[in-house]
Parts: structure tokens; sequence; C-alpha cells
């Protein structure tokens, strides 16, 4: 079972409908129990750093989240949900993410049109099974005003140029994270969330 936390913002519905449209056995949920409970996990994430981990607070999620990831329970995080696992972000001073990952995430600037939103290619630089069958070079759907900077060695996965690289996906341990929308990325998108519930059982 597939949990998909819900935090009371962000696009949930539509990752849930992707995820059913799979096949798979997937719920919304902020029950914890349940939580724990579940094969794997989906923190997706549309709006603001600063109000993402405040909901996850107010509902007690954020430590529990946050636990399970570091205690390597598969956990898939879209936009938002990259960016919380980072140690802070621009968008909210002060604000302290996860830290799972170390590293900061600062805004566009150098006169780039903001938000990065669109098409946009992703450059594989560390090989995984979430990307079984789907080629160097693919083409996923991007709205993000803010990117990852890991200062970690060795947990960028793809890398997308929008006038500068940036790491466009992450993966440490259990834990894969991107930047880019695979629910609103059409049949490259559905194949690696497809790939997600593939793991989600035990398969590679």
């Amino acid at each position: 079972m597939i949990a998909i936390v819900d935090y009371g913002m962000g696009n949930l519905r539509s990752v849930m409908n992707a995820f059913e449209r799979l096949g798979a056995n997937v719920v919304l949920t902020r029950d914890k129990g349940t939580i724990e409970r579940a094969d794997a996990i989906v923190l997706p994430g549309v709006g603001a750093f600063g109000k993402c981990i405040e909901n996850l607070k107010k509902f007690d999620l954020f430590d529990l989240t946050r636990g399970l990831i570091k205690n390597d329970k598969l956990y898939l995080g879209i936009c938002l949900g990259m960016q919380i696992l980072f140690d802070s972000s621009e968008e909210a001073p002060g604000v302290a993410g996860m830290g799972f990952i170390r590293g900061r995430v600062p805004r566009f600037s150098g006169g780039v049109k903001i938000p990065h939103m669109g098409w946009n290619a992703i450059d594989i630089v560390k090989p995984h099974p979430i990307f079984k069958d789907i080629e160097n070079g693919s083409h996923f759907y991007f709205v993000h005003s803010f990117y990852c900077v890991p200062e970690e060695d060795g947990v960028t996965a793809t890398r997308t140029t929008y006038g500068m690289e940036f790491a466009s996906s992450v993966q440490k341990g259990s834990t894969f994270a991107c930047q880019f929308h695979p629910e609103k990325s059409q049949k490259v998108g559905l194949r690696l969330l497809r790939n997600f519930i593939r793991l989600s059982k035990g398969e590679r």
C-alpha cells in the first residue's frame, strides 16, 4: 500500500489519480498509523516551503515523515516534497526543513523567467530502478521558482538546465525526490510512477 501524505495543500488529488490510473493500492491520508504501515509514502507539493512545513507540523506529520525517511521507508517527494528534504529555503528564512539532505533551496536568478514552467529535459547522472525504461534526455513538466542545491556528494540523480544546471532529482537510501511533476508529465511521468509502484512491491 502506498500512502500519500495529506497535509492539506498541494496537488494531492492529481497525484492520487495518476497512481489509481496505474492500478496502485493507494490512499490519501493523514492517519499516522496508516502512514507508518504503508510500504511507501508519497509527499507531493505545490505552494510555499514555509506553509508546507507549517501544515505538516499542524497535523503532527513532520516528525513522523522525517523519522520514516531516516529509517529508510520508501519515499517519493514531488516538487515541495523534494525541497523540504533540505536544510532551508530562501522562500522561508528561518524555517528549518527536514535536513535529510544537506543543502539549501535558493531562488532562480540571472535573468531567467520565473517560474521555470513547462517541459524540460533531464540528464540522468545516477542510474536507479526508478528510471527503468526512461531514456536519458526525456522531458518532464516543471513548475517552480526555487531549486535545490545539495551539499552532499552522490545524491543528485538527474540534472536539468534552466539558465544554469541544477539538481532536478535526488536519491539517497530509499528516498527519491524530483523537482518535476511526474503526474503532469504524460507517458514518461506515468512510467516513473509505475516504477515507483514496482519498488513499493519489492520489485526492481
